[in-house]
């Protein structure tokens, strides 16, 4: 079952329902970033995503996700938005996905990053080959499925 996003729960104490929304966060083992409460809005800082050998890691939410996980290096970030209304408040959670950009396969040969084959007389005293270009992040853009997860986590929470 889907829930809506942003979803609307009951509450008049401000600092209970942004506590319990920071808990549901830190439950899926993400770190805050950015926390601002005029502005109601939470930002995590990047998490790598977790493979089928890490359960107790929430952010890869099911099979699919966790076997992406531990084949190719993903990560994941999640923005939470407290927006107060009338007898409550609207959660709403967007959680991005990044897949991981290498421009060649990273060597698995002993001394990966080692001295040039060509040692011919030179002055250089950095003989040390560095990577033509730095390694990125490719946007994959939402991730529903912890979307979901996350509201449903936040229905709970709110429930009892």
């Amino acid at each position: 079952m889907t829930a809506s996003n942003p979803i609307q729960i009951t509450g008049n104490n401000q600092d209970v329902v942004w506590e319990r929304v920071v808990d549901t966060i830190h439950n899926y083992k993400f770190a805050i970033a950015k926390e601002n409460k005029l502005d109601g809005r939470i930002e995590t800082q990047y998490k790598v995503g977790a493979n089928l050998f890490e359960p107790w890691h929430g952010d890869s939410v099911g099979y699919d996700n966790r076997l992406e996980s531990t084949l190719q290096s993903i990560r994941r970030r999640v923005f939470v938005s407290v927006t107060p209304i009338e007898g409550g408040y609207l959660l709403g959670v967007e959680a991005f996905k990044e897949i991981e950009d290498v421009n060649a396969p990273t060597s698995s040969a002993p001394g990966g990053a080692t001295f040039q084959q060509d040692l011919s007389l030179r002055r250089d005293l950095n003989l040390v080959q560095e990577r033509s270009k730095p390694n990125g992040w490719i946007p994959l853009g939402r991730d529903p499925a912890l979307e979901q997860d996350m509201l449903e986590s936040l229905q709970i929470a709110f429930s009892q």
